[in-house]
């Protein structure tokens, strides 16, 4: 981050959240990275990202955390960062048998190194028809490009589809997910929420299906909000609302 008021507000909103920020790291010259974002009256959004200090997250500036990496269970990563360094990191923990998740957003070409040490990749309809060559306009479209990237050494290929849900290709088979049925107001970082919860999920022990079913869910709440990280639900929310949707 920055050395700046929005690195300085999200060390203090993590410390508000009990996140552990050792490996957080601040640049002295370059600014945080800042979105502008726009939202229509269907509650779908438009970024422009300026990276800030995120385009200067390199290789070396990780390796104090390489340790605390190797003893995890998954590394989630996006696409934010300079692909050399996600390409470091995934090479990595799939080296040491961690799980690697990516979202690959923004939507990019990613190198066979990439691909073929993931074991979860997570991109909407955009990232996938880029990353497939395959335009993805509906399930049956999400299925072809699902089991292209998978057919590219992504072991396995989670295809978010918005209000139908996301499709899975898994050992062969593919499986949908549908989604709730809620108001969308803003669907920013929905799909930042969908990959932390499902990162969640999985770290309990959880099937992908199921896994996938809490993503869902976890989304579904934060469209129905305003903002990015003021969106994002917490657990005893989405347990209160499924007790009273059952």
């Amino acid at each position: 981050m920055g050395n700046d008021v929005f690195g300085k507000q999200s060390f203090q909103l993590f410390d508000e959240e009990g996140i552990d920020t050792r490996y957080i790291l601040s640049d002295d010259e370059l600014p945080s990275g800042v979105a502008l974002i726009t939202v229509d009256e269907t509650g779908e959004n438009s970024i422009v990202v300026a990276p800030g200090a995120n385009a200067a997250l390199f290789p070396a500036d990780l390796e104090a955390a390489l340790g605390d990496i190797n003893e995890a269970s998954i590394v989630l990563m996006q696409l934010e960062i300079p692909l050399q360094t996600v390409q470091f990191i995934v090479q990595y923990a799939s080296s040491k048998g961690v799980k690697v998740i990516l979202n690959p957003a923004p939507a990019t070409v990613l190198p066979a190194e990439v691909l073929t040490h993931t074991d979860i990749i997570t991109p909407n309809k955009t990232e996938a028809s880029m990353l497939s060559g395959v335009e993805v306009t509906d399930l049956h479209t999400a299925k072809s490009a699902a089991k292209r990237i998978h057919e590219m050494g992504v072991k396995q290929v989670v295809i978010t589809m918005g209000p139908l849900g996301a499709v899975i290709y898994s050992n062969g088979h593919y499986h949908l997910v549908p989604a709730m049925t809620v108001e969308t107001v803003d669907s920013t970082a929905a799909g930042d929420v969908f990959n932390g919860a499902l990162a969640v999920s999985l770290s309990e022990g959880k099937e992908l299906i199921d896994a996938v079913k809490f993503a869902c869910e976890a989304a579904a709440v934060s469209v129905t909000r305003l903002g990015a990280q003021s969106s994002i639900p917490y657990r005893n929310e989405l347990i209160a609302r499924k007790l009273f949707v059952d």
